[in-house]
């Protein structure tokens, strides 16, 4: 961490990292007010704070006026949210003892970084907000509340609009934006803390949708409050996988295993649990004490160095052991194979794609797509299509027509002022696949 003072003693930029950018941004100026060769775009939106999108130094950070207390204490809470490994937004820096150039204080500012390939939850449809995306959001929305739980924190402001996603292989993966209401706590949270803040979400989540209905941007026939209830069933069933005791005779020890099995496949590992027995030792009780998110990912980095969201590790993990099933080498080590699949299946397909469409989706998304694409290839021709002909077909006839993803930020009437990107038509259905009548 380091503390620049710059032209006046009162100016005091904390940051993370020194990034000499930071001097070189009109911080005597009011962010709304600031020339146009510093911001990404200007659009105005409704918002507690107002927040412009900047260029650092070839990057694009998020910068929100605030008061100086409040800009340190996010800015605190999202390093010690990043050090728990929980999905947020990195922070930057925190300017504080602004003034104009008559002397005037000016609001102190938050610098983060913008998640490539995240979007806001508004950005993820073209037209109206179909129901499944919705149920995708609400699913993602609560295991990112999960998590945060997990680790002890409260958030106490849970909504779509204080949260970015990004793709995950048909599902999406949510994180954390705004932490400026949350409270970590190291000894875990009351079961009160946790119902209050799902409670917030159904009705953030609710007050969200109806909005859009009100917009004229939500699908006919869709219900708002059953979306918004789906947060809380989707929530109390993960929380329950993760923590809930469960009980066995001494005979069927391996419940244990297939309880630790069942955490992996949604994605978890567990570092610690609790076991004992009854008095006369017939019933075994066990319970997970200490439950950690990231069981595919970190098996995909160990394997390939590949650093994806958990589904998109989970669909590329099952591909590399499909190759290996297939391969007629008996190789001893499975890093081997995965070396292999790597250099030969993955990268090929990745490189593959055109220079200029490479902002479109991020790697591992597109190896997700074309897997899928070739799956519906297959099943319309019925034959195995190869793959050099599956890439020619998504790339022209889904990839083109997609918007870049690699920095959109959603239109200005987004809660937090975000500018808008234009580009192309965004002709997907969430699932890769074009729906042709979104030309017309």
């Amino acid at each position: 961490m380091a503390d620049i003072d710059r032209l006046s003693s009162t100016l005091r930029i904390t940051a993370s990292t020194v990034d000499p950018g930071l001097l070189g941004l009109p911080w005597s100026t009011p962010l709304g007010k600031w020339p146009s060769e510093h911001i990404v775009s200007l659009p105005k939106g409704l918002s507690r704070h107002l927040v412009r999108f900047a260029d650092l130094s070839g990057r694009v950070v998020a910068v929100k006026e605030t008061t100086a207390e409040m800009a340190q204490r996010e800015y605190d809470m999202l390093g010690s949210l990043a050090r728990l490994d929980v999905p947020c937004v990195s922070r930057v820096a925190v300017i504080a003892g602004r003034q104009d150039a008559d002397g005037k204080p000016l609001p102190a500012a938050l610098v983060t970084s913008h998640l490539k390939f995240s979007m806001p939850y508004r950005a993820l449809f073209t037209q109206v907000l179909r129901p499944d995306t919705a149920t995708r959001l609400v699913d993602a929305l609560a295991l990112l509340l999960v998590r945060l739980h997990n680790v002890g924190f409260y958030w106490g402001d849970v909504s779509l609009s204080n949260t970015l996603f990004r793709r995950d292989a048909g599902a999406f993966a949510a994180y954390l934006v705004d932490a400026e209401t949350g409270e970590l706590h190291e000894e875990g949270l009351t079961d009160g803390q946790r119902s209050y803040d799902l409670d917030l979400a159904r009705t953030n989540i609710a007050g969200e949708i109806l909005d859009l209905a009100a917009g004229g941007r939500l699908e006919n026939g869709v219900d708002a409050v059953a979306i918004a209830d789906g947060i809380v069933s989707s929530y109390r069933a993960l929380w329950a996988a993760l923590t809930a005791e469960e009980s066995f005779s001494a005979n069927e020890t391996w419940r244990i295993t297939e309880r630790v099995e069942r955490l992996n496949a949604l994605g978890f590992d567990i570092d610690e649990m609790s076991m004992n027995t009854t008095a006369d030792g017939a019933v075994v009780h066990i319970q997970p004490k200490v439950v950690d998110a990231g069981h595919h990912q970190r098996r995909l980095i160990r394997l390939t160095g590949l650093d994806v969201e958990e589904n998109q590790a989970r669909r590329l993990l099952n591909d590399l052991d499909e190759f290996r099933a297939r391969s007629t080498k008996q190789w001893a080590d499975e890093e081997m194979y995965a070396h292999e699949w790597l250099t030969r299946v993955f990268e090929p397909v990745v490189r593959a794609i055109p220079y200029d469409l490479r902002a479109k989706l991020e790697p591992a998304e597109v190896f997700h797509q074309v897997l899928e694409h070739r799956w519906y290839l297959s099943q319309a021709q019925g034959r195995s299509v190869p793959i050099a002909e599956v890439l020619t077909s998504y790339i022209n006839d889904v990839l083109r027509h997609r918007r870049d993803e690699a920095t959109i930020m959603g239109p200005p009437t987004e809660t937090m002022s975000l500018p808008v990107v234009t580009g192309a038509i965004d002709v997907s259905d969430d699932t890769g696949e074009v729906d042709w009548r979104d030309l017309v």
